[in-house]
């Protein structure tokens, strides 16, 4: 073999991953998250555990994403260890589908249609097909299909490449020697071990392992323990992701691990005991691409059958393995919830888009309850009540920190548009979450202030701000909706209430200063009720920055100034309508 015969050996294997992660990435923003909603929610029978496990794998085209995706579920409390059991076991399943079309390259026929079905006959067109749509289209979806088409091709010609490199190896007798060697079952299988662990990928090493086949030097008796290692170095990834996780979601990884090495030994033990007595004649026979895929296929097949049954027995030697401490910490609803922000998701982008818009929706519901709460404080003051708010608000800004983090970090990845969008509205909106929950402390203060000093508004001014604190509350209500349903309808409401609302707090404060004319209210009040009026205007300001961003993110060239001036313009009678709606039913006593 030459150098130059080395480098196209080694470009060709370049090509062959690189194609695999294109591929993998175009599935994957093809599906849109939906996938991974998938595994969230249909895993509560085991068999359909393990058959949503190996269709997803199938799909994106890799075990090793699939059990990081399982140990980011479990490690976020999104999925039991006893249900990730069945999806574990359904990725190795699901991770054979590669080798079947990569054992296509190894179809030899004269007729015209077989030859059609060989990669290197129909890859060409995929390229062609899937260059043009890159090139020429526009959309989002038909791009992500293309993605997939060329990703394919660029796998496919990788294959090809590396096989026509290493064809020459079958005359080169020290070739032969090295791989009489794994013939060896504990040699073969680090090998297929120590190859995974290091690419990553038992996809891509089988691969490789079929490209090794087309020169004819490879037998059955070599290929099957590389194949067995190669299910253990699969493990390494989700071993990897589980470094710094919860105990359960360690204990998935484990479990993944306890799969592949008690099936393998299993096997191990049985084949070669039954080989022991009645030799297989195969084992000296060269290796082909589909042998490769069919041993594959069966051993993953059925190590899942036999260990399915004893699910329970692996969660329990995970458990033995990682124990509980005596003292058991339980984890709060703040901390579950921010624990959706898994790092693990970040590469499965969609998914972890959808995961910070939850949280955005929680932090904004945390917001709302704070506020309200406060509003409560100023007709009867409770100290429960009033610590509840001080918590909410520390919980917004804690929400607010983390959210912001893993919000730059995700916003590196490739992103579909759909999915930039909702980062862009949740990174503009959480600032004015943080804002209505500090506003809701402010009022606390008031109300606490206004306790201890046993102040009261007269009655009047008490019925004014009933009507103040009704339109508040409904201000966040819509504007809370409109954020968790993305309702661009329900985003209009907002500013007509908002403007509503300005006139509330000028004209409470005009009618303040007439009751302080007439002595019917004292200074210090009037300084409280300001404080008051000011803090809701300011909380109706925020909901209307929310409901603003909303409309602007899902419509191209949207400027906010040119948008607040269309609508209040005198001969926009729809916003005049809205407002005039408002207006009687905050009118004030």
């Amino acid at each position: 073999m030459s150098f130059f015969d080395f480098l196209t050996m080694v470009g060709g294997l370049a090509l062959f991953l690189y194609g695999m992660n294109l591929l993998g990435e175009g599935l994957s923003k093809a599906s849109g998250g939906r996938l991974e909603r998938i595994l969230e929610k249909l895993t509560n029978n085991p068999i359909k555990a393990v058959l949503v496990g190996a269709g997803v794998t199938a799909v994106i085209q890799s075990s090793s994403a699939t059990t990081v995706m399982v140990v980011g579920f479990v490690n976020s409390g999104i999925m039991k260890l006893e249900q990730a059991v069945g999806i574990i076991m359904g990725a190795n399943v699901g991770t054979t589908v590669t080798s079947w079309i990569l054992g296509l390259t190894g179809i030899d026929s004269s007729s015209f249609l077989i030859r059609m079905l060989k990669p290197s006959s129909f890859s060409p067109i995929l390229a062609i097909v899937g260059v043009a749509i890159l090139m020429f289209s526009h959309k989002e979806k038909s791009k992500n299909i293309a993605t997939i088409l060329v990703g394919f091709a660029v796998l496919m010609f990788g294959m090809d490449t590396m096989s026509g490199a290493v064809e020459p190896l079958a005359d080169v007798p020290e070739f032969t020697s090295i791989l009489t060697r794994f013939s060896n079952p504990v040699l073969g299988m680090l090998a297929g071990l120590v190859l995974t662990a290091v690419i990553q990928s038992s996809s891509a090493s089988v691969g490789i392992l079929q490209a090794l086949c087309m020169t004819g030097a490879v037998s059955y008796g070599t290929a099957i323990p590389i194949i067995m290692g190669q299910n253990i170095g699969t493990c390494v990834t989700a071993m990897i992701s589980s470094i710094g996780a919860a105990k359960n979601a360690k204990r998935a990884a484990l479990v993944h691990l306890y799969f592949n090495v008690i099936g393998t030994i299993v096997f191990m033990i049985l084949f070669y005991s039954v080989n022991a007595v009645s030799p297989f004649a195969f084992l000296a026979d060269a290796a082909t691409p589909f042998g490769i895929a069919a041993v594959h296929s069966l051993f993953n097949i059925a190590a899942t059958i036999c260990l399915l049954p004893f699910s329970k027995g692996l969660v329990k030697l995970a458990c033995l393995t990682i124990r509980d401490e005596d003292k058991r910490q339980e984890t709060s609803p703040e901390e579950r919830i921010l624990n959706l922000l898994d790092a693990r998701f970040l590469e499965t982008p969609s998914y972890a888009v959808e995961q910070s818009h939850n949280v955005a929706v929680t932090m904004g519901e945390m917001a709302e309850e704070a506020m309200n709460l406060s509003m409560g404080l100023l007709q009867t003051y409770d100290e429960e009540k009033a610590d509840r708010v001080l918590k909410l608000e520390s919980d917004v800004d804690r929400f607010e920190d983390e959210l912001g983090s893993y919000l730059v970090k995700l916003s590196s990845r490739n992103l579909s548009e759909k999915d930039s969008h909702t980062l862009s509205n949740i990174l503009h909106c959480i600032g004015d979450f943080e804002r209505i929950s500090d506003h809701a402390r402010n009022i606390k203060e008031a109300a606490q202030e206004m306790y201890q000093k046993k102040l009261k508004f007269s009655e009047k001014a008490q019925k004014e701000l009933e009507v103040f604190e009704r339109a508040i509350h409904d201000i966040l209500k819509i504007t809370m909706l409109s954020f968790t349903e993305d309702d661009l309808s329900l985003a209009k409401q907002v500013e007509p209430l908002e403007e509503v609302i300005d006139g509330l707090n000028l004209e409470i404060k005009q009618r303040h200063v007439k009751r302080l004319r007439k002595g019917k209210c004292t200074i210090e009040l009037g300084f409280v009720l300001s404080d008051i009026t000011t803090n809701f205007e300011r909380v109706s300001d925020h909901c209307s920055n929310i409901a603003v961003c909303l409309l602007q993110v899902n419509e191209d060239e949207f400027d906010i100034h040119a948008y607040l001036d269309e609508l209040k313009k005198e001969d926009n009678m729809d916003f005049a309508g809205k407002v005039m709606a408002y207006r009687e039913r905050y009118q004030l006593p």
